[in-house]
């Protein structure tokens, strides 16, 4: 039996991640005119925002002649750049701050009830992730790559205070009376 007419029987099995991932957002979409000789191509890039709400996300930019093409790839590349970030009560456990390029910003925990006080690109991030509660600050470049870069980098520097444990040889709950 050839490989093709084994997956026809096996059906159409889906990536488990691919079911899991509820949130998909598209944070930008820009034009881009090339000028030929008989006039303007235009093309497109997406920048795209997906997670599972439970502390997954990944971001993607995608590029194509058509918006719902680039939006396609933008999602595709954003699934094989995934992270995991560690949440505590819907929060961040620390604050944090990371810059790319120009964009510089800053993640610090809220209270329960705060909401999600952010800009449309570091509120699609962190929605996206599962936080409900969160301040943010974007200084530097409002450039929309810029600002879901930074805050995917930021995102990725949180820790948890068991990793903390692990690396400083204390318990957790050393880690959270210090």
């Amino acid at each position: 039996m050839s490989k093709r007419s084994m997956s026809k029987q096996q059906g159409n099995t889906e990536n488990p991640t691919e079911t899991d991932l509820k949130e998909e957002r598209v944070v930008y979409i820009n034009r881009v005119a090339k000028v030929v000789k008989g006039g303007r191509r235009f093309s497109f890039n997406a920048i795209v925002v997906v997670g599972d709400g439970k502390g997954r996300v990944g971001i993607g930019l995608g590029k194509a002649n058509e918006v719902p093409d680039a939006i396609a790839k933008g999602k595709e590349d954003a699934k094989k750049k995934m992270i995991y970030v560690p949440l505590m009560n819907g929060t961040l456990p620390h604050e944090v701050s990371a810059k790319f390029g120009a964009g510089k910003i800053f993640l610090k925990p809220a209270s329960k009830g705060t909401g999600i006080i952010a800009g449309a690109a570091v509120r699609a991030v962190v929605e996206s992730v599962g936080i409900t509660d969160i301040l943010t600050k974007c200084k530097g470049s409002s450039n929309p790559h810029n600002v879901v870069k930074a805050t995917m980098k930021a995102l990725s520097e949180v820790t948890n205070a068991r990793e903390i444990g692990a690396r400083r040889g204390l318990s957790v709950m050393e880690v959270l009376t210090k």
